[in-house]
């Protein structure tokens, strides 16, 4: 009698659906960090030219506030959305919003930054400040079905961007008698806050997976006090009267020393040969860089637009684009490995945060010069991204699989 072979059985994982719908919606990280980089690249040569007179236009708001706001909330706020609607459904095992639901969410980004260009302010300000509040709400009933409760204090932190987001909307208004820039400032904060977090647990995994023999052992004492102190100093730095001045220094220099400290743990010299490491690593020490200036800045010895750009071009915009990388690489079925074109962007973002931070504390004079060279390097950083990934990030995964 003969035998018929049996059909190999393809093994779905636990959770995991077969490919269906168009694969640039199938998952968070696809339409926004796609959205983040092409954003990037086009909004910060556009600003620089409009402070310099290159370029002008009228938008929503004056273009100070736009340029602080599309920042934070256009670009840094697509990437913390796609990355959190991607971990989502890897630390719940529940499905993430896909399809038409995400295109949704992509489409009301999108719409957001178009309003900001120059439709009445209430439209641009009704659109922007609804997008935050709608994840946060996703992501605590994925986080609640699931019993993730580790992960509940991501959403709260989701909603007090949202928070600060109507702040801002309404000081601009008129609504509320505070400074715009004051709650933009809250707003890096709390993002300074996030990626305290998460640089917690991602660079020291990170790192040993790469350098095998390498063991990283968390110091809860230390882990701790560098939250505690950086959380407690640019709370200070909002918050606290001028006269504690000399105490919110203090504060933020601690929260300096111990990001540096933590760091060492973390043995940051030995990924040199590592791009998809070391670009977190030097992401990184612009914490400790940029606390410290803000530290100088409470004592009038720098200007506090030192500390704020360290913390927001080296620290958040180095994360950012390494984290961008890796996840993408992974959740499309490629190699975590950098090629010449990401190792070529990280520098250009390396040299970007030197050109807007260091050059001009060093050669004030030369501000003009700086800024237009750190523009050059971002938009090049952003647009080797692009150019890179916006074919993946369009394409189904290499393996087949869903995601």
């Amino acid at each position: 009698m003969k035998v018929l072979p049996i059909p190999a059985l393809r093994i779905q994982e636990p959770g995991a659906h077969l490919p269906h719908g168009w694969a640039f919606l199938r998952l968070g990280f696809r339409p926004f960090y796609l959205g983040a980089a092409l954003f990037a690249t086009l909004a910060v040569p556009a600003w620089v030219l409009t402070l310099l007179g290159y370029l002008v236009w009228t938008p929503a708001m004056a273009p100070l506030l736009w340029h602080a706001h599309e920042m934070l909330y256009g670009f840094v706020g697509a990437v913390v959305i796609g990355f959190l609607m991607t971990a989502g459904k890897a630390w719940t095992g529940l499905a993430t919003p896909r399809g038409a639901h995400l295109g949704a969410l992509a489409g009301l980004w999108l719409a957001a930054r178009l309003a900001a260009l120059g439709a009445p302010y209430l439209l641009y300000a009704a659109l922007d400040v609804a997008l935050l509040p709608l994840v946060a709400a996703v992501l605590l009933r994925l986080l609640l079905r699931a019993g993730n409760h580790r992960n509940l204090p991501l959403a709260g932190l989701l909603l007090l961007m949202a928070l600060a987001n109507a702040a801002f909307h309404g000081a601009v208004l008129g609504w509320l008698d505070a400074a715009p820039l004051s709650a933009l400032h809250a707003m890096l904060a709390l993002v300074v806050v996030l990626e305290c977090v998460m640089a917690g647990r991602v660079i020291p995994g990170f790192t040993m997976g790469a350098l095998p023999g390498v063991k990283i052992t968390p110091l809860p004492w230390l882990e701790r006090s560098v939250l505690a102190h950086t959380a407690a100093g640019l709370g200070m730095w909002l918050f606290a009267p001028a006269v504690l001045a000399p105490v919110t220094a203090l504060v933020l220099a601690g929260a300096a020393v111990l990001h540096l400290a933590r760091q060492w743990r973390w043995s940051p010299w030995a990924t040199a040969a590592r791009p998809m490491v070391w670009v977190l690593q030097v992401a990184y020490l612009w914490f400790a860089l940029g606390l410290g200036l803000l530290a100088l800045a409470q004592l009038g010895l720098v200007g506090a637009s030192a500390g704020i750009h360290s913390l927001a071009v080296g620290a958040t915009a180095g994360l950012v684009l390494g984290m961008m990388t890796r996840t993408a690489r992974g959740h499309t079925g490629r190699l975590v490995q950098a090629g010449p074109r990401e190792v070529a962007a990280f520098a250009l973002l390396i040299a970007a945060a030197l050109c807007r931070v260091v050059w001009p504390l060093v050669m004030p004079e030369q501000l003009v010069g700086a800024l237009l060279c750190a523009a050059l390097a971002w938009a090049g950083a952003f647009g080797l991204y692009g150019l890179t990934y916006g074919p993946w990030l369009l394409q189904t995964r290499l393996d087949g699989r869903d995601g």
